[in-house]
Parts: structure tokens; C-alpha cells; sequence
């Protein structure tokens, strides 16, 4: 039976707060470290707490940054949060060495040395499409690296910590965002639901 929502274990911190977001919406949310599982679920979600290179290696190693890929390309419904935006660019400034799943044509910067990072704590999110899943509101930030441009054929939204930066990028079924929706409240739900929904 294929599963209607899965979330994809990187090795992350975030799978918990997750997976008890979709629980109180009434969603059943299994975990995986299956790439075939994670290639066939109707939606599939890829958190991210913790450091570029390392997690990279783990998808690459397990078969799922494959997995990953082939969904982002078909167009297939996924949620990535946080570092998870960040894996779906070329690199990250944070592990130069380490190549990312390549499906954004982006990078991921470090915030200016004169910046407070980690960025933690509440920012404005501003979209640019009001009628997209993304809406005006605040959501709650964990990022020392950032993406900065919106991707051809992605809808970005923005928020400022000292530069501005891409708070989320969304296409169809699929969205990326910079903050932590299940850790930003009713706003933080509300979009989920919405994703979850148009998927």
C-alpha cells in the first residue's frame, strides 16, 4: 500500500515536531529511510535540523537523494524545511566541498559576519503571490545559511534578517521553506494544511 504522507529520515532533529504537527491535523505521517518508499508515497516531507555535509552524505549514501531528485523533477508532491531548502541547491557555503541535490539553480550563503547567526527566533514573511500557499505572516526561523534568489518557475517568498533572503520557494505541489512551519503556530499549521490539501 502506498503511503499518503511519509517523512524522510536525514538524520535530523525535526521529525518528531513534524510528524505531531500532521498528527493534530488529523494526518497520519509514517517515517522512512526507504528510498522506494519515500519514491512511491503520495507526498513526502524533507525536514532539516543540522549540518549540510553531513546530511547530504547520509541521502547519497541511502539511495534517497535519488529518490528526492526524481520527485522534484516529476513534480510530485514535497515539503522541505529549513535544510532541506537548502539541500535542494548546487552547494552551501557551508560545506563547500559537498555537492547538494542540484535541483535549484542556488546556492546557500552564510549570513554576514556581522550578522547575529543563528538567526532564532520570529521573522515577517512577505510573498510574492498572496493567492499561493505561502501567506503574509511570521514564522519562526533556525538558519546561519540562507538561499538569496527566487529559481526560474518557482514562486519565492522573502524575509530580511541584515539581507534579504528567500523564505520559501513554491511550485504546484511542491514547497521549500527556509523556517520551521511546525514550529510557527496557527500560521505555521494553517500552511500545512494547505499543502497538504493542494497536494
Amino acid at each position: 500500500m502506498t503511503p499518503g504522507l511519509v517523512v524522510i529520515d536525514t538524520g535530523s532533529a525535526n521529525l518528531a515536531s513534524i510528524r505531531a504537527t500532521f498528527r493534530r491535523l488529523g494526518v497520519p505521517a509514517a517515517t522512512t529511510r526507504d528510498p522506494d518508499v519515500a519514491r512511491r508515497a503520495a507526498r513526502a516531507v524533507m525536514p532539516g535540523v543540522g549540518a549540510f555535509g553531513a546530511v547530504m552524505a547520509r541521502l547519497t549514501e541511502s539511495g534517497m537523494a535519488e529518490s528526492i531528485r526524481e520527485r522534484v523533477e516529476a513534480g510530485r508532491p514535497l515539503l522541505a524545511v529549513c535544510l532541506g531548502l537548502q539541500l535542494l541547491a548546487r552547494g552551501s557555503e557551508e560545506a563547500p566541498a559537498i555537492t547538494g541535490l542540484g535541483v535549484l539553480p542556488a546556492d546557500a550563503r552564510r549570513y554576514p559576519r556581522t550578522s547575529v547567526v543563528p538567526q532564532l527566533g520570529w521573522n515577517r514573511v512577505l510573498p510574492d503571490n498572496r493567492e499561493g500557499l505561502v501567506r503574509e505572516g511570521h514564522a519562526f526561523f533556525a538558519n546561519s545559511y540562507y538561499v538569496d534568489v527566487a529559481c526560474d518557475g518557482w514562486t519565492p517568498s522573502w524575509a530580511t534578517h541584515d539581507v534579504r533572503f528567500v523564505a520559501a520557494l513554491e511550485r504546484g505541489p511542491q514547497l521549500a521553506c527556509q523556517f520551521h512551519p511546525e514550529l510557527s503556530g496557527a500560521w505555521g499549521a494553517a500552511l500545512l494544511d494547505r499543502w497538504y490539501r493542494a497536494c
